[in-house]
């Protein structure tokens, strides 16, 4: 176990492995539970629909797509701190990175995505995108 386990909590075997796994860990061994990270293809849809949004400059807004996942981060309720530059000149934002939401909080910030696009008038590129609106 010198390079640890990861485990998937898919069904009870996995589970039962899970527990003897704990009771073999040393004294002193860190176990993390956490939901299901994003998809590939969540984060490539995602990005997708970024791009036509920054394509589309909705209110004339030309924004990168770096920028407009951070505006839909903040619509979707994830917020960030910002903290001063070292030099004094700006602030930095903290703790804004798509790439920690688990499964279901990056369903809600595709859903703030789709909310944002239905509004505008953008339609989607992708195929399925055009399937589902």
């Amino acid at each position: 176990m010198a390079n640890g386990q990861t485990l998937i909590l898919a069904n009870a075997e996995v589970r039962r492995r899970a527990h003897r796994l704990i009771d073999l860990a040393p004294d002193r061994a860190v176990v993390n539970i956490r939901a299901e990270a994003r998809s590939l293809d969540q984060n490539a849809k995602m990005h997708a629909m970024l791009s036509d949004i920054a394509r589309a400059k909705p209110d004339g807004r030309v924004l990168t797509t770096e920028v407009w996942k951070a505006l839909f981060m903040n619509a979707a309720g994830f917020t960030c701190e910002f903290e001063p530059t070292l030099d004094g000149r700006g602030v930095i934002p903290l703790g804004f990175k798509s790439s920690r939401l688990n499964k279901a909080e990056f369903s809600d910030l595709i859903e703030a995505i789709h909310c944002f696009a239905a509004e505008h008038g953008i339609e989607f590129t992708d195929p399925i995108e055009r399937k589902a609106a």
